[in-house]
């Protein structure tokens, strides 16, 4: 079942309604990672933000998004999903899982990609903070 005319899935409203961790975590704590990105075209903005514990398992996750219903939904199933997994496990999230997911129509797949980029943006972001010299020798490199 698919999105008719202009009508969103079920699955969309329901987070866009009930949208899950929504929030912010610390974002100087060196265990959270914050990823901030943006969508020029539609004028999108999702801030996603995870919390790793010393395991490298993902242990809280919180996202606030300006945009539609559909790139809303988006972020608060990215957090959902991402909660429990290792960084490795959430890398391999990809838009189309998101999308599948929740039924968006092809008009909409720009929110899933945006999805897809902030938990890349986050986890990047953690990871810099866990060896902060490795970008440094990456440049001199």
């Amino acid at each position: 079942p698919g999105a008719v005319g202009n009508a969103l899935p079920s699955q969309v409203v329901d987070h866009y309604e009930n949208p899950r961790n929504v929030g912010s975590l610390d974002r100087n704590a060196k265990n959270v990672g914050t990823g901030l990105v943006g969508a020029p075209a539609c004028g999108d903005v999702m801030k996603l933000q995870v919390e790793v514990d010393e395991n490298g398992r993902i242990v809280d996750a919180r996202f606030k998004t300006f945009g539609c219903g559909s790139a809303i939904a988006s972020s608060s199933l990215a957090t959902e999903w991402v909660k429990g997994k290792t960084v490795d496990e959430a890398l391999k999230i990809k838009n189309t899982d998101i999308a599948k997911e929740l039924c968006l129509p092809p008009v909409k797949l720009h929110c899933s990609m945006l999805a897809e980029d902030a938990i890349k943006a986050a986890l990047a972001d953690y990871k810099l903070k866990q060896d902060p010299n490795k970008e440094e020798a990456e440049k001199k490199a």
